[in-house]
């Protein structure tokens, strides 16, 4: 008997940025089966992990992973695709603007309000947990934990560096036909938003930092102290302004992905962070 159940739907979503409809891929994770003691504490209040992918990811590049924190909380988690990723419709030809990640954020809230999610826990993996962090501090009520790994506050010359190897490995190699098993025929888009965007001379004093003071839920800061896009100094920043409590943990061995290179850590880590909350509201 499996520990959990998986579905996959299309959900019609209004769109904050165009006041139009957005047609958004959403995958549910359910557990039947929940492992920890804390997690069947109190059924009432578990909140909803909620998972934000990265600048080239979908639900399909995040595996099994989601699935594993699911079950060893016992919480229902949504994995979703963002508008122009996946299987969710594609994004306009727009430029993206200075501010495309708060969008996001807005998008996620429009999400959850046609869900009918109130309390989650966000994991968000590089522009998924800058997302996570703006969504923490625009509506501090409806998030009860952040966790993220390789979130950006700023813009770092490391982080452009990264950003130019892959856009020479788009050029040079079939990353391209990689990416479009994940994103079909929308691969040049979203690509092109993230490269022009990141590498834009506008864009090189972004800043998220001012926002983080609006947050007020514990987070846990992770990062691979081999991060090619960035440096400690994004930890630094995201604890030192986060308006809660804020946790730092830099993973030995990891880069820029650390559920997937040191999961075994990340996983753990995760784990007894989301027990925490859940203890927290048990004990009131």
């Amino acid at each position: 008997m499996s520990d959990f159940q998986i579905t996959l739907e299309r959900v019609t979503v209004p769109d904050p940025a165009t006041r139009g409809g957005m047609s958004l891929a959403v995958q549910r994770i359910v557990p039947t089966a929940p492992r920890h003691a804390a997690s069947t504490s109190s059924v009432g209040v578990r909140p909803t992990l909620v998972f934000l992918h990265e600048s080239l990811g979908c639900i399909d590049t995040w595996r099994e992973f989601p699935t594993f924190l699911a079950v060893a909380v016992g919480c229902d988690a949504i994995v979703y695709d963002r508008l122009g990723y996946g299987r969710s419709a594609p994004m306009s030809d727009a430029p993206r603007t200075l501010r495309y990640l708060h969008t996001e954020a807005e998008r996620l809230f429009a999400l959850l309000d046609v869900l009918g999610i109130d309390d989650v826990v966000l994991f968000g993996h590089s522009d998924g947990g800058s997302i996570a962090l703006l969504a923490a501090a625009m509506q501090p009520t409806r998030v009860r934990g952040v966790i993220t790994e390789g979130a950006h506050v700023f813009v770092e010359e490391e982080t452009l560096q990264g950003i130019r190897i892959a856009q020479a490995l788009m050029a040079k190699t079939d990353l391209p036909v990689r990416l479009a098993r994940y994103h079909g025929d929308k691969v040049a888009r979203l690509t092109s938003a993230w490269i022009d965007t990141w590498l834009s001379p506008e864009f090189r004093d972004w800043s998220i930092e001012a926002d983080l003071q609006g947050a007020t839920c514990p987070a846990l800061i992770m990062q691979g102290d081999g991060d090619e896009y960035g440096t400690a100094a994004q930890v630094d920043a995201i604890v030192a302004g986060w308006g809660g409590d804020a946790r730092p943990l830099m993973i030995p061995g990891a880069r820029h992905t650390p559920h997937r290179e040191a999961q075994t850590v990340v996983l753990k880590t995760s784990t007894a962070f989301v027990n925490a909350l859940l203890e927290a509201v048990a004990d009131k």
